[in-house]
């Protein structure tokens, strides 16, 4: 994981195989989250990585619960379409891993977007009263809406969010 060009002190945590770094003295209700995020697998990381980068909110609870919104970089332009439809995610942790939603609604909490490995990808966040929204680079309309987060109403410190076995840079961020 590499730390580029933020403000403050960042806290490291693993979760669940994923690393978060609790970004010291924020407090995050609605509002809005946008920063510049590059991922793809490490070099030594199995076949099946995906690079998986993105940012927490809402985190609680020892950072095991918390809200995020993720890349996959590698499915961006993957052959498979199926997997291109897994190119975002929308996760609630503990209680709502990926796994749970794409079983129990699939293609809900994840969508299509046009992105590749190791490349600077802007992302926006926008929450408001219980609904979220995800925007990749600049895009008009959202790749990913979320009409019903699980841990609503929440607030909590933003995290930067890095799956297993994935190299991230993180960039710009911003928060309103």
């Amino acid at each position: 994981m590499h730390l580029v060009d933020l403000p403050g002190q960042a806290q490291e945590s693993v979760a669940g195989g994923n690393t978060i770094a609790v970004l010291q003295g924020t407090d995050f209700a609605d509002g809005t989250i946008e920063v510049d995020v590059a991922g793809a697998p490490r070099s030594v990381a199995a076949e099946t990585a995906r690079g998986f980068i993105g940012i927490a909110f809402h985190v609680q609870e020892n950072r095991a619960r918390y809200e995020c919104f993720y890349l996959r970089p590698t499915n961006g332009r993957a052959d498979d379409q199926l997997r291109r439809n897994h190119s975002t995610q929308y996760i609630a942790e503990p209680d709502y891993p990926w796994h749970r939603l794409r079983d129990e609604q699939p293609g809900v909490y994840e969508s299509y977007v046009d992105i590749e490995p190791g490349v600077w990808t802007h992302m926006k966040i926008e929450v408001a009263s219980g609904k979220a929204r995800l925007y990749v680079n600049d895009a008009a309309q959202p790749t990913l809406v979320v009409n019903d987060m699980k841990h609503n109403p929440a607030h909590g410190p933003i995290a930067l969010w890095i799956g297993q076995d994935t190299d991230a840079y993180f960039s710009h961020l911003t928060i309103k």
